[in-house]
């Protein structure tokens, strides 16, 4: 498959003790906390482990989440918060934004945040399966059905979660609604060059491909259009990589439609097809030496000299080379001032985000264990709060360079 595909860097958070000495009044309550402690560790190692896997992700996730659910809903599930909510203060920092963090006592900061990186850490894995030449089916499996979950947290967590935060989400960070959206869409798109890969690979109906590329490359230029009102220093780098997914999906529509008319006997449109290609191709390869030269977080990478984008320029000559010889032996028709206008739908395909929900609450959390928090013991310093120059670390990824080497890796 040997596809490519930027990625942002993962968020990075203040360590959590979870330390609650003298609030904590049982052995059940200092089980919950210690176990809480662990479990988010495991969670934070797994983000940037290789070795790990959906399963093993899935398992770390639903530890934590059901232990953290009981600093958030009452035990009954009713519309009640927990009385642990606002005990302990979460530092998280933006993945647009480097290493400045945000920090609220609030556990729904907790779970969005770290729910966010869960996200994350699927278009990531699905990143490096696609990035592999000889990815096996399963494999392309794995990298389509990783995008829909991901896709499905980012859209579970815009509608259930972040709407319950009592501090307001900061214009431009991760939480705001333009840029879940956006990493929504883009997960779609993504997860839509898998299925667009296996119908060239299957040689299906030129008319399919060429309708699913030209979603495609409308589902990147939403996503783009999204982030259009953000501060360039740190969306532009983003921006590039959607506006230059658009351009080649654009290309393909033409390139595949194109091969359509030919097949219909509508040469001399074939060829304005394929020539709109080659205008869409120029301008992807034009925005991928931009996104190379653009300071930013994410992923460094030459896409130009990529295997997928040098398979499409090929295909495109190709395919225009055939038209133009086919109608100077047979059709000999005039080729159209304007280049079709692609009004193409696609009927299979096209991709709809898994609906995700967090797991139930744990097992440990009985009436009994909740009632031994006392919370008339806590310190009247709250030293459950981080200091305000204690510093978050960022995260050190196996597949993001730091954002001021300027050197090419294909990731």
């Amino acid at each position: 498959m040997t596809h490519w595909f930027h990625r942002n860097p993962l968020k990075a958070t203040a360590p959590v003790t979870f330390n609650y000495y003298g609030v904590a009044t049982t052995p059940a309550a200092t089980k919950i906390c210690n176990d809480l402690r662990l479990s988010r560790t495991r969670l934070l190692e797994l983000f940037t482990d290789l070795s790990c896997n959906p399963d093993m992700m899935k398992n770390a996730t639903d530890s934590y989440f059901s232990l953290l659910k009981g600093f958030i809903a009452s035990l009954d599930e009713s519309s009640q918060d927990s009385k642990l909510r606002y005990i302990q203060n979460f530092k998280w920092t933006d993945t647009l934004q480097g290493h400045v963090p945000s920090a609220q006592q609030d556990a729904v900061f907790e779970l969005v945040s770290m729910g966010f990186n869960v996200a994350l850490w699927y278009t990531k894995y699905a990143s490096r399966l696609a990035g592999k030449e000889d990815i096996t089916e399963d494999e392309a499996k794995d990298v389509h059905r990783s995008m829909k979950i991901a896709a499905g947290i980012f859209k579970h967590l815009k509608e259930s979660h972040i709407p319950k935060l009592i501090t307001p989400v900061e214009k431009g960070r991760d939480l705001e609604a333009r840029l879940i959206d956006s990493y929504v869409i883009q997960c779609q798109a993504e997860a839509q060059e898998v299925t667009i890969a296996r119908a060239i690979e299957l040689k299906h109906n030129p008319g399919l491909i060429a309708a699913l590329a030209y979603e495609t490359a409308n589902f990147y230029q939403r996503a783009d259009q999204m982030l259009s009102s953000l501060d360039p220093v740190y969306a532009l780098k983003w921006r590039k990589y959607l506006q230059l997914k658009s351009c080649f999906y654009m290309a393909y529509a033409y390139c595949y439609h194109g091969q359509t008319l030919l097949a219909s006997d509508k040469c001399g449109e074939a060829i304005r097809s394929l020539q709109e290609a080659e205008k869409f191709y120029a301008k992807a390869e034009a925005l991928c030496k931009e996104y190379g030269e653009t300071k930013g977080p994410g992923t460094t990478a030459k896409p130009s000299s990529h295997l997928f984008f040098r398979k499409l320029g090929t295909l495109v000559k190709n395919t225009l080379d055939k038209c133009q010889r086919e109608n100077g032996f047979i059709y000999f028709q005039k080729i159209p001032p304007e280049a079709p206008q692609l009004e193409l739908k696609a009927n299979y395909g096209l991709v709809e985000p898994i609906a995700f929900e967090f797991p139930p609450l744990h097992a440990l959390w009985t009436p009994e264990a909740l009632a031994a928090f006392d919370l008339t013991k806590r310190p009247k310093d709250d030293s459950a709060k981080p200091k305000s120059e204690e510093e978050v670390k960022p995260v050190k990824e196996p597949d993001i360079k730091p954002q001021k080497d300027t050197g090419c890796q294909i990731s």
